[in-house]
């Protein structure tokens, strides 16, 4: 593991260490760049706005962030930031760490796609989202730094990721399109399968079972 990155420290206790090995084993050259750069733009976000923050917790919350698009955390019916959260939980679980802690990260991971809602919360929560949208969408983009960014591209390369990322999200997800109702990766199963239609919330509220 890469000590420094861009003026960024790589966490390195066991736990960073073990977390790292599980994407490793389980993730791919894809989801492995990825991750890292998420942690390190979500790292740089904190000192710019001198937010404080547990680096490590930030690290785990990366690098399991898409676990739940692996085959081995994959659900049948559940959303895959909730695989990737459920999946935090058990592995910290195993450090005996406070629940609090361990809810923090699950946090993290399973808000990691619900903008108006993670940005808000504590400052991990906050990262790994801006993190995250800055690596898939360039949100932000221009706030950070070109130098810096650069240099985690070099550690971290991106390798045609536009064209990689929205394809593994729909092999994810492809057996149960449901999950992806009321949350942007219903983006995803449009884009390749534009007819299918998902619930609707009007539709939702006007069949319900109440009476009236």
């Amino acid at each position: 593991m890469v000590n420094e990155i861009a003026g960024i420290k790589t966490p390195d206790s066991q736990l960073a260490k073990d977390a790292a090995d599980i994407l490793r084993e389980h993730g791919n050259d894809l989801l492995w760049n990825h991750s890292n750069r998420v942690y390190y733009f979500g790292a740089e976000f904190a000192q710019k706005e001198n937010q404080k923050h547990e680096p490590e917790l930030l690290y785990v919350s990366a690098l399991f962030h898409d676990l739940g698009l692996t085959e081995k955390y994959m659900s049948d019916d559940l959303r895959f930031e909730v695989d990737g959260a459920n999946a935090a939980r058990q592995f910290l679980e195993t450090y005996d760490l406070p629940e609090n802690t361990v809810q923090l990260v699950w946090d993290a991971i399973a808000l990691h796609t619900t903008p108006g809602v993670a940005e808000h919360k504590q400052a991990e929560v906050a990262l790994l989202f801006h993190g995250v949208g800055l690596d898939v969408m360039g949100d932000r983009f221009e706030e950070f730094p070109a130098e810096k960014r650069n240099e985690i591209l070099d550690a971290f390369p991106r390798n045609d990721f536009k064209q990689e990322i929205i394809p593994a999200f729909y092999e994810d997800f492809k057996h149960k399109p449901e999950t992806t109702f009321g949350n942007m990766k219903e983006d995803v199963i449009k884009h390749f399968r534009p007819d299918y239609e998902n619930n609707n919330f009007c539709q939702c509220i006007l069949h319900s079972p109440w009476s009236e």
